[in-house]
This record gives structure tokens, C-alpha cells and sequence, in this order.
């Protein structure tokens, strides 16, 4: 039975607003703006049926807890754990983060760099000891799952926590390395939305990733303003064959008349950003999607890149999962548990499409890298493609294809603070909440791909 879990960041704190670097230090409480903040998490939460809600014990985390749980008609229980306390960074606490930077150079450059590799000298009753903070609390996450998971089956879970113990709730949840700790971004009050299909060790969906609409943020600001690019990635609206849960795959399908007002919610949603370009798979749906979006970005030519195109789906194309279970015994069940090892009867395998989306994204990212000035771009394509492409962002796999969710209209935000010369940034996955005017849950459609 299927238990959704919510994760969110506490508030504000004034060590945030001083750029002081926390960790388990125990002294920094929320200021006024991360309180209302929290308040607004609680009211954007309010109508979820949650069943039980799990804190960090450390107090600006318990803080927004509190708050949280006084706007919940339901008042779920509330239990501070330690296991969801921050990261431990005993050398660097109550220090400001550009004087760590500049004193402890060539460590700061690891902890960005390797983070799963960085460590801390530290002295213990026993003499100093090698103390590797993610790794660590990879491991403090891996355990919380492993506790709390089987004693909620088919329930709703609330979590508040911090920025460094939320990446690696999401993490180990869905089987992304150490190494691609920074790789997520988590901002204060932030949403993240987990679906647990079974007990630990069985599958699980990122169904969203740092949600802020709810504190009136769209989309999460840029970390860097020089040469900095951005990917505003796409999937289309809803097609009919979506709705009635029909593989289209290589099929041209166009839009319906929700995935028209979909496209049209989508374009009201990046009206205020400065786009500097658009690129689409030449489909219809996406292409149709893309244009939508583009009538307020007169000046913004889109390109077409075949490479986008969605998976090839074969003798599948035109089925109703009914009719595949039939014609294809045993293989539908295989794609769902095993998508990295299934052949499309006459048409495309995951690596094949992996292969041709991941040679296309990086040549994008070297060509708009080239620009002296910061870039923000739309890239509109397909469920699968753009699942590889996250998958693949955050150093997962072909086989864990069914790890990240992706609806109609659904938008996933991509930075390169340096360019084609550092590493992405995802700043957000899957917001969904600008088709349906409120709520935080993916409302759209699970048709076929």
C-alpha cells in the first residue's frame, strides 16, 4: 500500500539570514519572515488528510513544526526525532559561509566538489577521529526510512527537517549517490513529495522537488549572477491518448483541450521570465505546448531537435494497457518493474532513447554555455525524455526510469551556476501547481507515455 511523504525545510532562521553556517548547532531560531512562512506552509497543507508528522529536535526546526500543526484541522501527532537532525559540521558552525570559503579554502573546494569524500578532523575522548559528514548523514537517513516506513504503511507523512538531512531523505529514497549532494536545491519552507509504493527497499517516486509557490515564489531564484544558465524543462500538455491511459510514443498526437489550457497555464506561469530561448521536440504536443508558451516571448525562435522525439513505442502504440497485457504477456509487467531491460516490439529500448536525449542536453548545455551572459531557456519534450534527463542529471539510471514523475504541463527547473563547466543544479522537479490554481499535489493525468 502506497505511503506519501511530505518533506519540508524549517523557516527562515536569522542564522540563514546571516549566512552563518548551522549545523547541529542548537542557537539559531526563526525570524519573523520564517514564521509566516511557516504559517503559509501550514495553510497549503491544510486540506491533506496527514496522519502523522516527524520533526528535527534542534528548536528551528520543531519551531515550524509547531506552527505547521497549529494550521491542521486534523492535529496529527507531532515526535521529535534525532534522526532527522542536520548535518554535523563541528568545524564550521556559528561561522559565516564566505569566511569558511576563504579560511578553509581548499577544504570548502572539496565540500563542494566531493562532497562524499569531504571530511573533518575531530577530536573525540578517544583522540581525533576522521568524521565524513554526508556520508554520515546519508546513512542517519537511510536508518530513519528504515524505522518509520514500515509503521505507516498507506499513510500521509509529514516531515520537518533541514536543508542537508531533506537531500538525503530524497537521496536514499530514490537511490541518488552521496556525491550528488549538492545536486538538489532545498529552500526555506520548501515541498518535496515522496510516494513509497511499498515498505523500504521497494520503489519509490519524486513526485516534486522544492515547491515554493506556496510562499508566492513560482520558481526558485538563480544562486549566481554571472554567466548563469537556466533550463526550464516541459513535459506537454494533455493529449486525449493520454487521458485515456493510451501508449502514443512515437504516435504525432496533438493536444486535447485541457493539455491546450495546460500550455496556456504553463505560458501565464513563465509570462515574467525572460526567455532567451525555446527549444521542443518537433512532435505536435510538445511543439503545440512550446508556441502556446512562446506568445508572450514574440522574440524567442524555437527550435526543433528530433533527438527529443518520445520513445518509440512499436507494436505498443495506439493500446490500451489492457490490450497489451494480452497481446504481450508478461511484458508490460516487465517495463513497470524492469523498464532498462525491455525491447519495444518493432521500436525503441530506454538506452536507445537515453543515449540520443543525453548527447542532445549536453550539446545544448555547451551551446548556450557559450554566451557571456546569463541564459534562461525553455525545453519542452515528452514523459520519457525527460525523465532520462533528470535521471541522468542526478546520476541515476535507465533502470530507475519510474523514479521521477513528470505531468502534463509539468515544469522542472535546471541551473548551471558555472556553466557547462560545473555541475546542474535542480532546483526544482515537477511543479504542478500552476495548472490547478492551488494545492501542492501532481493532479495531472497517469496516462501512458
Amino acid at each position: 500500500m502506497a505511503t506519501r511523504v511530505i518533506i519540508v525545510r524549517h523557516g527562515q532562521s536569522n542564522y540563514n539570514a546571516q549566512k552563518l553556517i548551522q549545523g547541529r548547532n542548537n542557537e539559531s531560531v526563526l525570524t519573523e519572515k520564517g514564521r509566516q512562512d511557516a504559517q503559509k506552509l501550514g495553510d497549503s497543507l491544510s486540506l491533506l488528510p496527514i496522519d502523522a508528522i516527524y520533526c528535527s529536535p534542534l528548536q528551528r526546526a520543531k519551531a515550524t513544526a509547531e506552527i505547521i500543526h497549529s494550521r491542521l484541522p486534523s492535529r496529527p501527532s507531532l515526535s521529535a526525532i534525532n534522526q532527522l537532525m542536520e548535518i554535523d559540521l563541528p568545524l564550521w558552525e556559528k561561522q559565516n559561509k564566505l569566511e569558511v570559503a576563504k579560511i578553509f579554502e581548499t577544504e570548502y573546494q572539496f565540500w563542494k566538489e566531493r562532497p562524499h569524500e569531504f571530511k573533518m578532523l575531530i577530536s573525540t575522548s578517544e583522540g581525533k577521529k576522521e568524521h565524513f559528514p554526508v556520508l554520515a548523514l546519508y546513512q542517519q537517513a537511510k536508518k530513519f526510512w528504515q524505522k518509520i516506513i514500515p509503521q505507516h504503511q498507506g499513510e500521509t507523512l509529514l516531515i520537518v527537517a533541514h536543508n542537508g538531512i531533506n537531500r538525503c531523505l530524497i537521496m536514499s529514497a530514490i537511490g541518488i549517490f552521496p556525491e550528488y549532494y549538492h545536486s538538489i536545491q532545498q529552500s526555506n519552507c520548501c515541498i518535496n513529495i515522496l510516494n513509497f509504493s511499498g515498505n523500504w527497499g521497494e520503489s519509490v517516486q519524486l513526485e516534486s522537488l522544492n515547491q515554493t509557490s506556496h510562499l508566492g515564489i513560482p520558481i526558485p531564484p538563480t544562486r549566481s549572477d554571472k554567466n548563469h544558465l537556466r533550463f526550464l524543462l516541459v513535459r506537454h500538455g494533455e493529449t486525449e491518448w493520454n487521458r485515456e491511459s493510451r501508449f502514443q510514443g512515437g504516435r504525432d498526437i496533438s493536444l486535447n483541450k485541457n493539455g491546450k489550457k495546460q500550455a496556456q497555464k504553463t505560458a501565464d506561469f513563465f509570462k515574467e521570465v525572460l526567455l532567451n530561448f525555446a527549444v521542443s521536440s518537433p512532435m505536435l504536443r510538445p511543439k503545440e505546448t512550446a508556441k502556446i508558451i512562446l506568445q508572450y516571448h514574440k522574440d524567442v525562435e524555437l527550435e526543433l531537435k528530433p533527438q527529443l522525439q518520445e520513445i518509440c513505442h512499436g507494436l505498443w502504440e495506439g493500446k490500451l494497457e489492457s490490450e497489451i497485457k494480452v497481446d504481450f504477456p508478461g511484458l508490460l509487467t516487465q517495463w513497470k518493474d524492469s523498464p532498462e531491460t525491455v525491447q519495444m516490439p518493432k521500436g525503441e529500448n530506454l538506452q536507445q532513447v537515453w543515449d540520443r536525449a543525453i548527447i542532445c542536453w549536453n550539446q545544448m548545455v555547451e551551446n548556450y554555455s557559450k554566451s557571456p551572459e546569463s541564459k534562461t531557456g525553455i525545453v519542452v519534450a515528452h514523459d520519457a525524455i525527460n525523465k532520462v534527463i533528470l535521471c541522468y542529471l542526478l546520476g541515476l539510471k535507465t533502470k530507475d526510469f519510474w523514479n521521477i514523475k513528470q505531468g502534463n504541463g509539468g515544469v522542472s527547473v535546471i541551473d548551471y551556476p558555472q556553466g557547462i563547466k560545473g555541475s546542474p543544479v535542480l532546483q526544482a522537479i515537477n511543479l504542478t501547481s500552476h495548472l490547478v490554481g492551488s494545492g501542492i499535489l501532481d493532479q495531472t493525468v497517469a496516462g501512458a507515455l
